[in-house]
């Protein structure tokens, strides 16, 4: 039975579900969802919300939840719509109404500001890392060539000598901004806004403070409303992405345009290329090409969300369930590109003396 169901004389059509329901890609969210919601129960024991019992039964049957599902011992349900009521409906079957109080001063509408906010913050720690590898590859060349000569361009004309070293610290510039840039936007992020619940906050005697703490925010948020409507963390993510994609999107053409017969600068490992069926001389720089070509997915996906967020009132609307399709796409591919980026890189081979 649906949370929510209490004033309908009508169940919702299966076409209704299927559309309505967000299961289908928010289930990645389980991780954040089940600590949190650990958290959340702790704090209502500790407030005498819930019995000190009642807490310990629901923290440890969640435990065991997160379990089965990183097992793929869960098989979710498309009529609990979404990643927060499946997990629910699974801990009240295995507990009982014990499981409904899981939801005792909390709304959907705070636990999924929580719950991505988390999901982004994770991420945001992981392509920090995987900036700070590839800044370290590029400092190791800049390193080994400080004295390679080779040509500097300005309109891709030829312009005046400098270093391959020179040329790489170029990058590492960007990478670097890119990188101080997700940590401005984490910084920003880094307020916890459960305790909010559907808009308005609540009338239980919970402990916000503590909930923060355990959770590991520097600080709650201010606005009940605001906690719950506020995406700008989301959008903030989006667009470091795009910026680190176009960053990438650069160097790959650069890379494209050195390994071409044209320029003969470098050539790229066999690895990291292919070849042609008919025409057996060549050698494409696929990876190189998609780097450059994914860097659109990251500007359609900040779009995609700027366009939805643009008209919405206060506080909750339905639209923001759009919010997360553009941002778990925008973490794979950026993640996916750095990694790819830093191995070809890696290995590269530089034409010393066609450079000079």
């Amino acid at each position: 039975m649906k949370l929510w169901k209490g004033r309908f004389s009508k169940e919702a059509t299966s076409s209704a579900d299927e559309f309505n329901a967000s299961i289908g890609f928010d289930r990645r969210l389980y991780k954040q969802d089940i600590t949190a919601s650990i958290v959340h129960a702790k704090m209502l024991g500790c407030q005498g919300i819930i019995t000190a019992e009642e807490s310990s039964l629901i923290v440890n049957t969640l435990k065991e939840i997160l379990t089965d599902i990183e097992n793929g011992n869960i098989e979710f349900s498309i009529e609990n719509e979404d990643i927060h009521m499946n997990i629910e409906t699974i801990l009240t079957q295995r507990i009982g109404d014990t499981g409904k109080k899981l939801h005792t001063a909390r709304s959907r509408n705070d636990q999924v500001a929580l719950d991505f906010k988390m999901y982004i913050m994770d991420e945001t720690h992981e392509i920090c890392s995987l900036l700070k590898n590839l800044m370290e590859i590029i400092l190791d060349i800049a390193s080994s060539n400080q004295k390679t000569v080779m040509p500097g361009y300005t309109h891709l004309q030829r312009a005046q000598p400098v270093t391959l070293a020179f040329y790489m610290l170029a990058y590492f510039q960007m990478f670097k901004r890119d990188y101080k840039r997700f940590v401005n936007a984490y910084t920003n992020m880094n307020e916890m806004p459960l305790g909010s619940c559907a808009m308005s906050g609540t009338s239980y005697e919970t402990d916000r403070k503590y909930l923060q703490k355990e959770l590991g925010f520097a600080s709650i948020t201010e606005n009940a409303m605001d906690s719950v409507s506020d995406r700008d963390f989301a959008l903030e993510f989006l667009f470091c992405c795009e910026v680190v994609g176009i960053h990438l999107s650069r160097f790959a053409e650069e890379l494209i345009l050195w390994s071409s017969k044209e320029f003969g600068f470098i050539e790229i490992d066999d690895s990291f290329a292919t070849g042609s069926s008919i025409m057996p001389q060549k050698k494409n720089p696929d990876m190189a090409e998609l780097i450059r070509g994914k860097t659109g997915r990251l500007a359609g996906n900040l779009i995609n969300l700027l366009t939805v967020m643009k008209g919405l009132p206060l506080a909750y609307n339905k639209d923001m369930q759009e919010d997360k399709l553009p941002v778990f796409d925008s973490a794979d591919t950026v993640k996916d590109s750095l990694k790819i980026f830093a191995l070809m890189l890696n290995s590269i081979d530089f034409k010393i003396k066609n450079m000079e």
